[in-house]
Formats: structure tokens, sequence, C-alpha cells
């Protein structure tokens, strides 16, 4: 079974654990139960938008695809960007699934997205990738 010979080391922490059964493929169960302590942003650049109507369910539809690996939290509306803010535990691996039902309304080459340890002030970027632009919150 893939969860045998997992647990806590001699020095309490969890280096025992693998993140996937090496026969299966399947991802543990610890991975899911992680603490989400990473909040992931993906701004949208509104004048690269050709509507706002995606915004009305894209909630919806990140909430099926996503489950429990993240916690919306809503979003953040200005002139220029919406931002729309979630946590989870690993954001690259969140914005890749978020990023597949994006490319799917087309909105995706109008987007921007990092990610900080909740309450912290350094962005990692994560898209565009190579991104030059230094993420910022207005």
């Amino acid at each position: 079974m893939c969860g045998e010979g997992a647990g806590f080391g001699p020095r309490g922490d969890d280096c025992n654990v693998r993140p996937a059964c090496a026969r299966t493929g399947q991802i543990a169960g610890w991975v899911y139960n992680r603490r989400m302590d990473q909040q992931l942003i993906i701004k949208f650049w509104r004048k690269s938008l050709a509507d706002e109507a995606f915004l009305a369910t894209i909630e919806d539809e990140l909430k099926a695809v996503l489950g429990k690996t993240v916690e919306l939290e809503g979003y953040d509306v200005s002139a220029k960007e919406i931002n729309l803010f979630m946590l989870t535990a690993d954001p690259r691996h969140s914005f890749r699934r978020a990023k597949d039902i994006l490319e799917g309304k087309g909105i995706h080459n109008g987007m921007s997205a990092a990610f900080r340890l909740v309450g912290g002030a350094k962005f990692t970027s994560i898209w565009p990738l190579r991104s030059t632009r230094k993420f910022t919150l207005p």
C-alpha cells in the first residue's frame, strides 16, 4: 500500500513521507492536508479583456476544478485590473490547474500571476514565464 512506511522521522519531522506512490503515481493524502499558507493572486488586465462576463461564473468553475486544494478569498477590482485571491498550499500547482480553465475562456493572455506567504510583502511571479515586470498590487 502507498501509505505504508510514511510517518514521522526520529526528529519529529516528516522526512519519511513521500509525495507520491512510486508504483501507482497517486498523490499521498498528506499533500491535501497541508496548511494553506500561500496566497495565489491572478491579475486580469482590464484593457486586454474583451468583456468581464466571465467573472460571474469563474469562481464556481475554479472551485469545481480545484476543490479543497484552494480557498477562494474573492476579488479586488480597480480601474486597470482585477485581482483574484486564493489560499493554497501549492500555488504553482493550483495556478496550472486554474490556467487550464482561463485558457478555455480565452483570457490567459491578459493576465499575470504571483504568490506570496499569507501576509507577506514579497511576491514570486509565476506567469507570464520569464516576466521582467515586477508583480504589485494597487
